[in-house]
Formats: structure tokens, sequence, C-alpha cells
């Protein structure tokens, strides 16, 4: 798999390809429920969150950007202190009145957080829909758990989409853990997977 660190000139076709990737999400399409305006606000969560996450040098894609990884490191916080600051106005400016629900599923992602060890956070992975179905995503996943693992390091997913569990466990990931959003939303399932 030919992969690459995203510099900060890359963010734009990433944060597009999560947006296409996570628009059908179980979670995220619950979320952002209007379809019409759902891909305009994953490009804006997912812009923020690759803005905070490409200065550990840990967001990764593919030559044309076919898939991404946004992996946070250990002992690093999702969003710096000036990303987060930033959070609520970008909410309340792609949300409106559903900017307290992703600040209420935000919270519950943070809760069921490990925080007992220090661990490799993938935030987001993610196959443009054109290049589903090749392994693309699977294959990038695999190159930086290989990095991962020579640091000797674990690593922690929260799966939005019950569809993907199955491919998670077959590069060495297992559920810790479930989780369901407030409001009847669906529910998330949380893993945890030692370094070999």
């Amino acid at each position: 798999m030919e992969a690459h660190r995203v510099e900060p000139s890359e963010i734009a076709p990433v944060a597009e390809t999560l947006a296409r990737a996570f628009h059908d999400d179980p979670v995220w399409g619950w979320v952002f429920s209007d379809p019409g305006r759902r891909h305009a606000q994953l490009t804006a969560l997912w812009t923020l969150l690759l803005e905070g996450g490409v200065g550990y040098r840990w967001v990764w894609t593919t030559p044309d950007a076919e898939a991404a990884t946004l992996w946070i490191p250990p002992g690093r916080p999702e969003l710096s202190e000036a990303h987060e600051a930033r959070l609520g106005p970008m909410l309340r400016g792609a949300a409106g009145s559903g900017a307290e629900l992703v600040r209420e599923v935000h919270q519950c992602f943070e809760a069921a957080h490990p925080h007992h060890v220090d661990h490799y956070y993938l935030s987001l992975l993610g196959t443009h829909p054109d290049h589903r179905g090749h392994g693309t995503g699977m294959a990038l996943l695999a190159d930086n758990l290989a990095v991962v693992d020579a640091e000797g390091e674990p690593a922690y997913l929260e799966s939005t989409n019950p569809a993907n569990l199955d491919r998670y466990r077959s590069v060495g990931f297992a559920v810790a853990g479930q989780f369901t959003l407030p409001h009847g939303g669906p529910t998330v399932t949380t893993m945890w997977r030692e370094p070999r």
C-alpha cells in the first residue's frame, strides 16, 4: 500500500473523502439527519478534526485520497485548546439547532474513551464510496497498525457501523464495550487492540 502522511494542503480532499465515506453512516447520518445538508456538515466537522490532528503527523491517506485515517497519538488530545474553542462556533454555523446533539454525542464518545493506558486512537477511517470494496481502507489501516505495532502501543477505536466490526476484528481489534447515544440514538461499539 502506497500511503503518506497528510500535509495541511491536503486537508480539503481528505475531508471530502471522509464526508462522502460517512454520509450514510448509522451514527453520523442520525446526528446530521438532513441528507441535503449532511455533506457540508460532515465536511466542516472532519475539516476541524483534520486540522487539529495533522500536526501530530498521524493523518494518513492514499495517493489520490481514496481512503484516509486520522489517528491521535498516545497522550495527546483529539483537539488542542485552540481547535476546541473553534468547535462550538463551527457547530452552530454548520448544525444550527442540532449543535447541541453533536456536543452530546461527542461527550458520549469521550466518556467511553479509555484513559487508563496510553494508546493510539483511530478517530476516523473512511474510504471514498467510489473506491469501496477493493480493500483500500483496510490496507491503509494495516499499514498504520504495522507502525503502531513497531512502537509497541495498543490501539482503540469506536465503530459507528456494525457492518465494520468483522473488518476490525480481522486486523486484531476485539470488542471492548458498547454505548447507546441519547434521544433514542444508535449504538456505538468500542474496540481495543493489543500490539503484535
